[in-house]
């Protein structure tokens, strides 16, 4: 009955594994409905998920050895002793049991599954508060940094403007003191204004000359052309 010790330990392996396994699943279970607030922070979540598969992973190997064990109890060639028979029975009705509890357990999930739904929503909402939040800054950010190049613009047309008036009155400062240099060199030449004004009244006769003798060409020349 060799098979019979191995299959025998295996199900007293995977009862305790399960029964432990078990016990966790609940306890998650019921710490994700009580404290919901807390179930995305504490990656219950994910432990959650995690447990439930193991837990129906050790339920699905736990069915696999009683059946092993009811078809070695039902081979007429090596027919088990009454102890073997009970333990056999014992093994059956323990995996039952598990079954059963653990469909009681997973009842649960309804509760869980809403908690989980709820933890969702609030981080969806959150998500989109710290998405406008962010968005508002950017926009915020934005426009300070189009009033300050606005400023920085402005600041650099006042410059502009300083430095032009700037550059005029240093013109006009000039132009001034040009003119008090010339009106010097006038007044310390003696007849210089005399002289000048010799200079422009010959200019106006030879002008007045050389008019009359252009008139005077002109008429000549009409009165020629009209022979």
């Amino acid at each position: 009955m060799t098979d019979y010790e191995s299959l025998h330990r295996q199900c007293r392996t995977l009862e305790s594994l399960f029964d432990t396994k078990l016990t966790s699943y609940s306890r998650l279970a019921s710490t994700i409905t009580r404290n919901q607030d807390d179930i995305e922070a504490g990656g219950s979540r994910e432990r959650w998920k995690d447990v439930e598969g193991e837990v129906e992973d050790l339920l699905e190997k736990l069915r696999e050895t009683n059946d092993e064990l009811l078809a070695l109890s039902n081979n007429p060639d090596t027919p088990p002793s009454q102890s073997m028979s009970r333990a056999i029975q014992r093994h059956g009705e323990v995996y039952q049991d598990y079954a059963k509890e653990l469909r009681r357990t997973k009842t649960l999930q309804t509760n869980v599954q809403h908690a989980l739904d709820k933890v969702n929503l609030l981080s969806g909402v959150r998500n989109d508060i710290e998405a406008y939040k962010s968005s508002a800054a950017d926009s915020l950010l934005a426009e300070r940094g189009r009033i300050d190049s606005s400023h920085s613009m402005t600041d650099q047309i006042l410059d502009q403007a300083y430095e032009t008036r700037a550059e005029f009155s240093r013109q006009s400062m000039s132009l001034a003191g040009i003119n008090t240099r010339m009106t010097g060199v006038i007044s310390a030449i003696p007849g210089i204004n005399n002289l000048l004004s010799m200079i422009k009244s010959r200019r106006r006769r030879d002008s007045i000359i050389l008019g009359i003798l252009i008139g005077g060409c002109l008429l000549l020349l009409i009165s020629y052309m009209s022979r």
